[in-house]
């Protein structure tokens, strides 16, 4: 076994004893975030959540581990984005704000959980000066279908 081969069998050994990507000794307000080690801008969303309260721990993967994580977590191409967190059963895709992840928490949605497609500028880790895109945070659903969590203009 090569070093890569144990390397991801470790990391895909660990999200499948999971339940909806929580590791089975996180606790349930402990946030695990996968991203590309060289990512700055997930970094910066990984300090914005840390800065809301969340305990947010950055895990570095290969793009090969974080698309295999995505796949199995339910984030489609079209839903996807940079980086992966996962938290007390969610899903968080991309650059989706901290209060948004909190909303989702505290009203326990019956969903999957939350993404914010592609990086829009001006969303929590792609400031950008005074520039600013409009954007959905989108709840996805069991189903996989879509509805619209909250606007951000």
């Amino acid at each position: 076994m090569n070093r890569r081969h144990f390397i991801l069998t470790s990391i895909a050994s660990g999200f499948t004893a999971t339940t909806l990507g929580r590791p089975a000794n996180a606790t349930p307000s402990q946030m695990e975030v996968f991203k590309l080690p060289t990512c700055g801008c997930c970094s910066a969303w990984v300090d914005h959540m840390t800065g809301a309260g969340f305990d947010a721990l950055a895990r570095d993967v290969d793009q090969e581990t974080l698309w295999s994580m995505k796949a199995r977590a339910g984030v489609t191409p079209e839903l996807s984005s940079c980086h992966t967190a996962f938290i007390d059963g969610y899903f968080i895709e991309g650059h989706v704000p901290a209060g948004d992840v909190q909303r989702l928490l505290a009203e326990r949605s019956d969903a999957l959980g939350l993404t914010v497609p592609g990086m829009p500028i001006g969303s929590p880790g792609m400031e950008m000066g005074d520039q600013r895109d409009a954007y959905d945070t989108l709840l996805v659903l069991r189903d996989g279908s879509t509805v619209v969590f909250e606007s951000h203009s």
